[in-house]
C-alpha cells in the first residue's frame, strides 16, 4: 500500500494521510530489520517528527553498513540525507546525495542513481537552487525513460521539472 497520495506542486513534498502513516508506524512498532527501519524513517519524516527520524536514519545506515548490501547502504544514506533536507541542512544533504549518485552511477545502478538524483533535486529546490534542481530532475527523467519506468513515475518527475522552471522564473522576476 502506498501512503503517498500525490505531491504538492509548489513544494514537491509528498501528500500523505497522517492517520494512515501513524497507524503504519504503530504496526511496525520497534522492529529492527532494515526494511522496517527505513519505513519508520520515511513515515516519521513525512509526519514532521524529524529528530526521531534522524536518530532512526542513523541507525538504519549503521545496520545497512553492517548487514546489508551496497545498494541497501545507498538507499539508507539517501533516506538519511532526505531527513537532513527536511531539517534544513541542505549542504550536508546535497553532499551526501551527490556521493550516492556518484557511487550508483559508478556501479551502473541506474534506478538508485535516479532515486538519489530526484532527492538531490528536491534538496536543491528547497535550498532555492532552482536551476540545479531543474537539471537534476531533467537527468532523472532521461534515466527513468531509458529504464522504462512506469508512466506515473515519469509524470512525477515532469511535475518536478515544471515546478523548478516555475520557481526559477519567479526568482528571476523577483530579482
Amino acid at each position: 500500500m502506498s501512503y503517498i497520495h500525490g505531491y504538492d506542486p509548489e513544494t514537491l513534498r509528498e501528500v500523505v494521510d497522517a492517520r494512515e502513516c501513524r497507524e503504519r508506524l504503530a504496526e511496525i512498532g520497534s522492529q529492527r530489520s532494515l526494511p522496517a527501519l527505513l519505513e519508520r524513517v520515511w513515515l516519521l519524516k513525512v509526519l514532521g517528527e524529524l529528530d526521531e527520524a534522524l536518530t532512526i536514519a542513523q541507525q538504519a545506515v549503521r545496520v545497512a553498513r553492517m548487514a546489508g548490501t551496497r545498494k541497501d547502504l545507498l538507499r539508507a544514506r539517501v533516506l538519511h540525507a532526505t531527513v537532513q533536507q527536511f531539517r534544513g541542512a541542505y549542504t550536508a544533504a546535497e553532499h551526501e546525495m551527490s556521493t550516492c549518485v556518484e557511487e550508483a552511477e559508478g556501479q551502473g545502478w541506474v534506478g538508485i542513481a535516479a532515486f538519489a538524483l530526484q532527492h538531490r533535486g528536491k534538496t536543491r529546490f528547497d535550498a532555492g537552487d532552482y536551476e540545479g534542481a531543474r537539471k537534476d530532475f531533467k537527468r532523472v527523467l532521461f534515466l527513468r525513460q531509458e529504464m522504462g519506468a512506469p508512466e506515473a513515475q515519469l509524470e512525477t518527475t515532469m511535475t518536478a521539472v515544471e515546478a523548478a522552471e516555475r520557481a526559477r522564473s519567479r526568482a528571476v522576476v523577483a530579482s
